[in-house]
């Protein structure tokens, strides 16, 4: 755990070298993510997250504080955050990855580009790699990304207590909107 964290230490560290126009951060990015079940549906948003791109080798870190996300109801919360995701013992969840076409993303040019991303998810200290599908919107300078995918809480080690199993999805969406 400890080197994961290092890692991506270093890796903003090596970003905040880079000059302003080698980059793009935000951190306010918003992540939710949905569970739906013939008993229950789940959702929760964070606003909270930190992200930075480097346009020019495609490469992409976020973080997410895991007890910034927001549920309707606040005892879903708690259980959230001590019982499932135990936050204090795994207080962030994190991707690592590369944008797998940044040479066709136009930063300087208004468009909509296709894209996609590869890379290592860690959510409750395990790290998965995973690929997702997305969409780069460019207006005026700024651009904004869109990916949803799946996860399940069962690969990240994240225990659901069997009388509970049928209140949460075994595969849950995950939606990222990050503004730049």
């Amino acid at each position: 755990m400890k080197t994961k964290i290092l890692s991506l230490l270093f890796f903003l560290f090596m970003v905040a070298f880079t000059s302003a126009q080698d980059k793009f951060i935000t951190k306010t990015g918003h992540v939710w993510f949905y569970s739906h079940t013939a008993i229950e549906a789940i959702e929760a948003h964070s606003h909270q997250v930190v992200a930075i791109v480097i346009p020019s080798t495609g490469s992409i870190a976020v973080g997410i504080p895991i007890m910034s996300f927001e549920f309707k109801k606040t005892l879903m919360q708690e259980h959230f955050n001590e019982n499932y995701m135990e936050s204090a013992k795994f207080p962030k969840a994190t991707f690592k990855g590369i944008i797998k076409n940044p040479t066709s993303i136009n930063t300087a040019k208004n468009g909509s580009y296709k894209t996609s991303v590869e890379g290592e998810l860690t959510i409750h200290g395990v790290t998965k790699k995973i690929k997702a599908d997305g969409v780069v919107v460019v207006k005026d300078g700024k651009f904004n990304v869109k990916s949803k995918f799946i996860v399940s809480p069962k690969e990240y080690n994240i225990a659901i207590e069997s009388r509970l199993a049928g209140n949460i999805a075994e595969n849950i969406d995950i939606n990222v909107d990050l503004d730049f």
